[in-house]
């Protein structure tokens, strides 16, 4: 999907080479993979996106080799606010090109671009979000390029970075504001869920490597997956208030900061300090 990034060479690319920071990458993507994290930026970012006093920006940043999940994202956030302007932002100028005829000026537009996050005027963004982009890169980069896209987010503004399967049913991402890390998001279709812990494997690069006896991410998962299995009762109603139980008693001793509305939803939420490395 978008760039790779060297925290070596952390100053902009663009200005001194003229290129985009970072390399091609095979930029994998699908219909509807990314609307379960596209529906909780909705509901986390609606009320900055409503108070924006101009049309917010919100930037998908290296939406691969089609432009369905920029042309996605535009549509839903268009129901918290009409007049969102969504920059769809690749490194290829291939993909660029072809996804053109997609575009809605000024709603929706296509550039070519990677971590540096060119907008006109070099204007901030509400929103970044950045899916499936650092999962192949070194874990040494992330707090690298983290730093670099939360400078380019409006005082208010979310980067969103994370790790989801082919079709969308998992998802794990990272929600950060100018400042920084704030939470971590695991969220999944609960029908054919076999166990919290499932969702290892879509951990972000931040945390991926860190799930291991001795690690927050690794208890807090073992204990999910305890709660899930003492919630197995819960099943005959069905899987979402199985999930909603095992949340709850999860609740007793983890600081969870979302509740019951987005729990049903199939998600969880915690402080990225909770789990942090």
């Amino acid at each position: 999907m978008a760039a790779s990034f060297d925290p070596a060479t952390a100053a902009p690319a663009r200005g001194r080479t003229g290129r985009p920071v970072g390399t091609v990458t095979r930029g994998t993507t699908n219909t509807n993979r990314l609307r379960r994290m596209d529906r909780w930026i909705a509901h986390t970012l609606g009320r900055a996106l409503r108070a924006a006093e101009r049309p917010p920006v919100a930037v998908d940043l290296g939406y691969g080799a089609a432009p369905w999940t920029a042309v996605e994202l535009a549509g839903r956030l268009r129901t918290v606010r009409p007049d969102v302007r969504v920059v769809g932002i690749e490194i290829e100028p291939e993909r660029v090109a072809a996804a053109l005829p997609y575009a809605e000026p000024p709603l929706l537009t296509f550039r070519r671009g990677g971590f540096e996050v060119p907008l006109d005027g070099g204007g901030s963004a509400q929103l970044i979000r950045a899916a499936n982009v650092l999962r192949q890169y070194e874990e040494s980069a992330v707090a690298a390029v983290w730093e670099r896209l939360c400078s380019r987010l409006a005082p208010d503004g979310l980067l969103v970075e994370g790790t989801c399967d082919e079709v969308g049913r998992r998802h794990v991402w990272v929600a950060l504001g100018p400042e920084g890390p704030r939470t971590v998001t695991f969220a999944t279709r609960l029908g054919g869920l076999g166990q919290p812990s499932d969702l290892a494997e879509r951990l972000p690069k931040a945390l991926i490597h860190h799930n291991v006896p001795g690690r927050p991410v690794h208890a807090f998962l073992t204990d999910f997956d305890r709660a899930w299995a003492a919630a197995a009762p819960y099943g005959a109603f069905g899987a979402r208030q199985r999930w909603v139980a095992a949340c709850t008693a999860l609740a007793g001793s983890w600081p969870l900061v979302d509740a019951r509305g987005r729990w049903r939803q199939g998600e969880v939420t915690l402080p990225w300090t909770t789990l942090a490395p």
